[in-house]
């Protein structure tokens, strides 16, 4: 749990402000953020398909 708050806490500090630039790096926090709360969509077995982000 440590090392995917660490790993969150870098990517934040990687980001530009820039929308398009920061689309890679908001997604892959979005996914670890998801993985530390044990969040998925609704009756799928595949983080993050058809949630939007």
């Amino acid at each position: 749990m440590e090392q995917l708050q660490q790993e969150i806490e870098t990517l934040r500090s990687n980001l530009t402000g820039n929308m398009f630039d920061d689309m890679e790096t908001r997604d892959r926090i979005h996914n670890l953020e998801m993985k530390m709360n044990g969040t998925k969509p609704t009756d799928t077995m595949i983080d993050c398909v058809g949630c939007g982000s």
